[in-house]
């Protein structure tokens, strides 16, 4: 039984102390704050004036969000801790609301930067050299220039956008509430309900007629509302390509990936070179098979679990101890920063009634990065403390050497701190771990990491992109369409030896990412990066670690490519990609030399 909040001793939570010692010192900066957004739209009519004043607008708009940052870090933390306390629920609404009303009044500002032009904008550096602090900010602002619209084209494609949001809501409300998946019998002959989110729990299990009766139900229920998705899929795509090509970008996918500043060539250096690499992983499958002790291996039977080794348990001060010695290679200055993580209490551990599931890392450029967990002792647990402190390092080096306004990196990085230190992590475990046991659940771990993160979402970026040139073609994306390119897919990335079951091109519709406009790609490019610096810095090759550390420490001051190659990362370059699947190789090799 859970225990209750105030049940768990307090060494063991998060101390937010440190940014507001009570509700009273919160009201005030609420109350501050609230007025200094009225008196933001002073700026309107006069921010373009001069330097000097375009300087100061943009400084209080910094000074603002970061009080906003600080109470959001606040309430949100305050409120996942219980998500019963109506207190806090309403305190994270009203901060939440406040955020909303600053967008609202500052919502001026780019419009009018736009129309002033790039040119008028850097002759004011001249009469004001501080307004060089934001100079990035406008390079940013500015690149857009040529994709940006007459106001009243803007404010019709506003519009639009808005009335065409709703598809993947209609997808995810089908999925997540209005479908009835039905009963299954679980392994101990159980009758239990099936739903898209438990499905993941009967499709690992070792019993292979639950496997095979979750596949069976779940598929032959989606395959009735076939049409429906593939109507929504097909709206949102075709929204996508409309307005990329009104915005004047060659296709959607240069579009999606315009605001990272990436080329196109970077998805398609993914795609192939994965592309070149999938005899590896019909091999674990292949090797799957065979520790299962099947004749045939269905497609259902990919993510059936193999070992019993994952049951070994680590004590929280055992897991602590694993990740700072696991992270030595990445220098004093990194542990001690960790150690204060650890002794000024930045992480809530156990889990406790009414807390939000899972883990994440979250802050601000006034507060702590704080981890929440929900430490119950397997592996498993022990990865995600070093992963999320992964994040927590990384947003500690970009507040720590960047203004406000860089010191946010962007979605694109954001995965790489966080995975290096889980391959860090088990790398360290693999070579000092003693039971064969534990190093055979590691290795499995990892593997899975790879086929998840790398061949999975690859083979879902590959997808994306030819039913985005199908589009583009003036082609319709009928369900049966939609059905044969993914089927065609799943052969192509499990190969001969699996056998692929009718039901799975029907896949598609339960993946929500498909509607984050070629989003999935950024999983995949984030191991792979994580991966190329980890086998630099256990490689002990000259720079690794410090240039690793310099990466940290970018923030969002640059392009998210032109950061990582500070880090030594090349996504331009295939050898990236190539090096991940090299890794994933050596896993395999070591894996099947324990499991024989």
């Amino acid at each position: 039984m859970e225990k209750l909040r105030e049940e768990i001793d307090e060494q063991y939570k998060w101390d937010l102390s440190t940014i507001y010692k009570s509700d009273l010192e919160l009201s005030k900066d609420f109350e501050n704050i609230k007025e200094k957004i009225k008196e933001f739209s002073k700026y309107e009519n006069t921010f373009l004036n001069s330097g000097e004043e375009l300087y100061n607008c943009l400084n209080d708009e910094s000074n603002i969000e970061m009080i906003l940052d600080k109470m959001w870090t606040f309430t949100s933390h305050r409120y996942d801790t219980d998500i019963t306390n109506n207190e806090n629920q309403a305190w994270k609404e009203k901060v939440y609301n406040l955020y909303e009303d600053f967008t609202k009044v500052s919502s001026f500002m780019t419009p009018k930067l736009l129309e002033k032009g790039y040119e008028s904008v850097k002759a004011f550096y001249l009469e004001y050299p501080k307004l060089k602090e934001y100079a990035f900010d406008f390079e940013e602002i500015f690149r857009y220039e040529k994709h940006i619209l007459s106001e009243q084209e803007e404010k019709l494609i506003s519009n639009l956008s808005k009335t065409f949001s709703s598809t993947d809501k209609i997808a995810n409300m089908l999925s997540y509430s209005d479908i009835d998946f039905g009963t299954i019998t679980d392994e101990d002959g159980n009758q239990v309900t099936l739903t898209d989110t438990n499905y993941s729990n009967y499709i690992s299990s070792k019993n292979r007629r639950v496997r095979k009766e979750a596949f069976d139900k779940l598929f032959k229920t989606y395959e009735k509302f076939n049409n429906t998705y593939a109507l929504a899929l097909s709206a949102d795509i075709e929204k996508r390509v409309a307005f990329s090509k009104v915005k004047k970008f060659n296709s959607s996918l240069e579009s999606a990936l315009f605001n990272d500043n990436v080329p196109t060539e970077v998805y398609e250096n993914l795609i192939n070179t994965v592309s070149k690499n999938l005899n590896p992983l019909f091999d674990y499958y292949e090797l799957k098979r065979k520790l299962l002790g099947l004749d045939e291996f269905h497609i259902y039977d990919v993510y059936a679990t193999v070992t019993d080794a994952g049951d070994k348990k680590y004590s929280y001060e055992e897991a602590k101890k694993l990740v700072l010695d696991s992270l030595q290679v990445l220098g004093d200055d990194y542990i001690n920063i960790l150690n204060k993580a650890f002794n000024e209490r930045w992480i809530d551990i156990y889990p406790n009634k009414g807390k939000k599931g899972g883990a994440y890392s979250g802050g601000s450029y006034l507060t702590n990065p704080f981890v929440l967990l929900n430490y119950i002792g397997d592996y498993h647990d022990v990865s995600t403390i070093a992963h999320e402190l992964g994040h927590s390092m990384h947003t500690y080096y970009s507040v720590n050497n960047n203004p406000y306004q860089y010191s946010d990196y962007t979605i694109f990085v954001a995965e790489v701190a966080s995975q290096v230190n889980e391959l860090l992590l088990a790398n360290y475990m693999l070579k000092n771990e003693t039971s064969k046991e534990a190093k055979i659940n590691i290795l499995n771990q990892l593997l899975d990491l790879f086929k998840g993160s790398i061949y999975r979402q690859t083979m879902f970026a590959e997808f994306e992109k030819i039913i985005s040139e199908e589009v583009e073609k003036d082609n319709i994306l009928t369900a049966e369409v939609l059905n044969d390119i993914y089927k065609n897919l799943v052969q192509k990335y499990f190969g001969d030896k699996v056998i692929v079951d009718e039901e799975i091109k029907y896949e598609w519709q339960r993946i929500p990412h498909f509607y984050y406009n070629f989003y999935v790609y950024k999983y995949s490019v984030g191991l792979a990066a994580a991966a190329h610096i980890v086998k630099g810095i256990l490689n002990n090759e000259a720079g690794a670690k410090e240039s690793y550390l310099a990466f940290l420490k970018t923030g969002g001051s640059m392009y998210p490519l032109d950061e990582l190659k500070i880090a030594g990362v090349d996504l331009t370059d295939p050898k990236v990609i190539q090096s991940a699947m090299d890794m994933f190789k050596e896993y395999l090799e070591e894996f099947k030399k324990l499991v024989s």
